[in-house]
């Protein structure tokens, strides 16, 4: 698949304040690429110098295989959602999402059409008279996205658009916003600090870490086989046991824990002359099986705390918005 975004060896230093560093990225046409790190990591620089809002110190950015790193934002095919929504008050949601396509001098029927199918598809038919004042926080957002698509950019840029809404109504979001950038077909660049929104609605991640990018991959590679250390921290929770003596053994790995324990796990990640390692164990891997004798291979602990958490995710078959 032909690639929509391409970032090539990118630089943004801010005085002697290095922002990102040396930053090579690929993003394909259709895909919902997310760049998920922690705050100041880089993650927005990145955002911003893709819509133009900031210039590369080094490096090129290029969209659809044009060279657009000194081309001004208003001129790249290229829409952003803000945290803060950024609606105009004095305007109906009507025309709010219309706002665009007046710029554009598109005409008058077209604009009504393009409002009337966008509304429809974000479900807001109804409110188009109303003003933001007059609209919940996830119905404001639905206004955002829906004066965003209606443009018919070839990227939305999403800069952590979810982070105002509140936990029950940004949980179920995740999943619609998916499911409207696979209906439109537009390739999503989404910046957020929230592992789980990552790790829901991705294609692909770009963990980003003091402006270097850690790691590349999708939801189940990035969490089952983090390649650094903060990549692993970072992404759920994890056992780090540092320092490990390991013996490898073709596509497999075995390792000393505590001196005694020796394990034999399947691994490609690990370069075949390492003599030490350091190994993650996620939390829902272990067992504690009741009556545990003690046989086998084992450690011996106390227990410091205990918390209990009950997650359900309940999902519509159809994904779709609701007023």
């Amino acid at each position: 698949m032909a690639s929509m975004v391409q970032l090539r060896n990118v630089t943004k230093r801010f005085g002697s304040f290095v922002a990102t560093h040396d930053v090579s990225l690929d993003i394909e046409e259709g895909e919902f690429l997310t760049l998920l790190g922690p705050s100041g990591c880089g993650k927005t620089t990145l955002l911003r110098m893709i819509s133009g809002f900031e210039t590369p110190t080094e490096g090129t950015v290029h969209l659809a295989g044009k060279d657009v790193t000194h081309v001004p934002p208003y001129k790249r095919d290229v829409n952003q959602v803000f945290q803060s929504y950024a609606l105009f008050p004095h305007l109906t949601v009507a025309e709010n999402i219309a706002f665009g396509l007046k710029m554009k001098k598109v005409a008058k029927s077209e604009i009504d059409d393009r409002v009337k199918q966008v509304t429809q598809l974000v479900s807001l038919t109804g409110f188009e008279e109303r003003k933001p004042s007059q609209l919940s926080g996830g119905q404001r957002q639905r206004v955002a996205l829906a004066r965003a698509i209606v443009c018919q950019p070839r990227v939305l840029l999403l800069d952590e658009p979810l982070a105002a809404l509140d936990a029950k109504l940004r949980h179920a979001m995740q999943i619609e916003l998916k499911h409207l950038q696979r209906k439109v077909g537009i390739t999503f660049v989404f910046v957020t600090h929230d592992q789980e929104e990552a790790l829901t609605m991705s294609d692909r991640i770009a963990v980003i870490n003091l402006g270097r990018m850690e790691q590349l991959g999708d939801s189940s590679e990035i969490y089952h086989s983090p390649r650094t250390t903060f990549v692993a921290n970072f992404i759920g929770q994890a056992n780090i046991l540092e320092e490990t003596p390991v013996t490898m053994l073709a596509d497999q790995a075995r390792v000393r824990l505590n001196d005694a324990i020796e394990l034999t796990v399947n691994t490609t990640s690990i370069p075949p002359d390492s003599r030490n390692a350091l190994i993650s164990i996620r939390p829902e891997k272990n067992s504690s099986p009741e009556n545990q004798s003690g046989r086998g291979k084992c450690f011996r602990g106390a227990g410091e705390r205990r918390a209990f958490q009950r997650r359900r995710r309940p999902v519509d078959p159809d994904h779709r918005f609701r007023p």
